[in-house]
């Protein structure tokens, strides 16, 4: 990890870090760390022809509040490929138990998207000189995604020293920082309370309406509808429906 400069000298420049926000909870609790920690950050975002695009909108309004030093939303159609309900004409489970969404890989599962937006973080990350990639994935509250899981991280970070000039070259060590890997959903929201992280801002719902209100019944409304009751908080995003 790449140490940040030290915040008590008033005229130091924070070191870089690559932040992948979404505009959900979990990454905007995430870029809130990344500041935390001492580093400035770079949002990056995609727009991957996902059939939740409000997230976008979200992400934006998160980035604007955080004064990041720079966002980016990159194009990237994965439409082309399909094979997911965010990506194809495939219905978005609804009103699904924890035990049915813990049951198989949901069909919520965007082939590789980790690895691809992690390996495009990764190319910003050397061009800026940043050693340090933070993201928001969750091991607890995964949904069975396989790229969000504790060895995927830690494999990625060796594929980036390997795969990049910078690590070849020893100008560094890679750390790819998933803060929030172990934590409940209820402990997220915990934390980003602490770091005055405004989820009024983030958008998590996978099949919105076109207004942007939240359907409140698919799996990821589900989690969050859940994480906010067990933080005994009231959630401050627009519901269609919550059950």
């Amino acid at each position: 990890m790449h140490q940040p400069s030290d915040s008590s000298n008033a005229h130091a420049t924070p070191s870089p870090a690559v932040v992948l926000v979404s505009g959900g909870l979990d990454s905007a609790t995430v870029l809130a760390i990344a500041r935390r920690d001492g580093f400035e950050p770079h949002a990056l975002s995609f727009d991957y022809g996902q059939r939740h695009r409000h997230e976008l909108l979200a992400a934006r309004r998160v980035c604007e509040a955080n004064r990041v030093a720079q966002h980016i939303v990159l194009p990237l159609d994965l439409r082309s490929f399909g094979g997911s309900a965010l990506t194809d004409t495939i219905d978005v489970p609804k009103d699904r138990s924890e035990i049915e969404m813990a049951s198989a890989i949901p069909v919520t599962y965007v082939p590789a998207r980790n690895t691809v937006f992690l390996s495009l973080a990764l190319a910003w990350a050397e061009v800026l000189g940043a050693f340090d990639i933070y993201l928001g994935v969750n091991a607890v509250d995964y949904s069975g995604y396989p790229d969000c899981r504790p060895e995927f991280v830690e494999a990625f970070s060796s594929l980036a020293q390997l795969a990049t000039r910078a690590g070849v070259e020893a100008e560094g060590k890679w750390t790819i920082h998933a803060p929030l890997i172990a934590l409940s959903k209820s402990e997220i929201i915990r934390l980003g309370r602490q770091l005055d992280v405004d989820y009024g801002l983030t958008h998590s719902c996978y099949d919105p309406q076109d207004s942007g209100a939240a359907c409140g019944r698919c799996d990821s409304c589900a989690l969050r509808l859940q994480g906010f009751q067990e933080a005994g908080v009231v959630d401050p995003v627009r519901y269609q429906q919550a059950r």
